[in-house]
């Protein structure tokens, strides 16, 4: 199937031409793969492999600070490369050893019901491609570091795993377009921006925050609230900016039982006796 993706006119690559022909070389090679064939590789190049230790290295010296254990313990487990990208297929091989979920490329973005539903499947949604050579440390959308550092980490921990499996059951019970962008905003302050208190201190443990350089330095300044789905659900974000507003767990037990509460739960009529007007 032919796909033809497309660059949003202030993208660090949009003026690029070589670029934008290697983005398309690469959603081709993943709009081409079918379920049951192996994951294809794709040949990275010197320049993206430098991107990718460039970064990589950036991210897991802040994590050890700045990242709450169990992501941490994630990282031991799966053991990415430091030297070039990874592949899906050996990045799938690996967290389906762990947790059971699998890696699934995908050219581009996805309508955001497939995503979301696909997690209940233990499958994640993976793009290939890497961010644009002139900003290393940021990227307008998901590329493969931020999906392999920040979400493939967290699906090798069993824990981590069956919250975004309960998220991928509760987003199929949203029959609504509200609820559904109900649970997406929680989702977004959670997996995506999520904070647990640690050791006394605010620790990052969703994968948008994990994988970003310039955010992980500053997220502790940002307005943390306590624990609220409701008000998670009902905040406006602008994925444009640092959040200036995160929500923090008291612990990692607390995280687990609340957001898996919530997710076991959540459906049209939960929204609607709670939220909906």
């Amino acid at each position: 199937m032919a796909v033809t993706f497309e660059l949003a006119t202030d993208h660090p690559g949009f003026s690029d031409p070589v670029y934008r022909r290697r983005r398309q070389a690469i959603a081709d090679i993943a709009a081409a793969y079918r379920p049951e064939d192996p994951i294809p590789d794709v040949a990275y190049s010197a320049e993206e492999d430098a991107l990718w230790r460039l970064v990589s290295g950036e991210l897991a010296a802040k994590h050890r600070r700045l990242a709450c254990a169990e992501y941490r313990r994630g990282c031991e487990q799966l053991v990415l490369p430091t030297d070039r990208v990874p592949q899906l297929r050996e990045v799938d091989e690996k967290v389906r050893a762990l947790t059971g979920f699998r890696i699934r490329p995908v050219p581009g973005l996805v309508p955001v019901g497939d995503f979301y539903g696909s997690l209940a499947e233990r499958t994640f949604m993976s793009t290939q491609y890497v961010r644009h050579h002139s900003v290393p440390f940021y990227t307008p959308e998901p590329d493969i570091v931020h999906e392999i550092i920040g979400h493939a980490n967290m699906l090798a921990s069993p824990a981590f795993a069956s919250l975004y499996e309960a998220a991928g059951k509760a987003s199929r019970r949203a029959g609504s377009p509200e609820a559904l962008e109900f649970f997406s905003r929680v989702f977004w302050f959670t997996l995506e921006f999520g904070v647990v208190r640690e050791d006394g201190e605010p620790k990052a443990y969703g994968a948008g925050l994990l994988s970003s350089f310039g955010e992980l330095d500053v997220f502790r300044h940002a307005e943390i609230r306590p624990w609220d789905v409701v008000a998670m659900g009902t905040l406006d974000y602008d994925i444009t900016h640092y959040q200036p507003v995160l929500f923090e767990a008291a612990s990692l037990g607390d995280l687990v039982a609340d957001l898996g509460s919530f997710f076991a739960a959540y459906d049209d009529h939960w929204y609607q006796t709670r939220v909906g007007r």
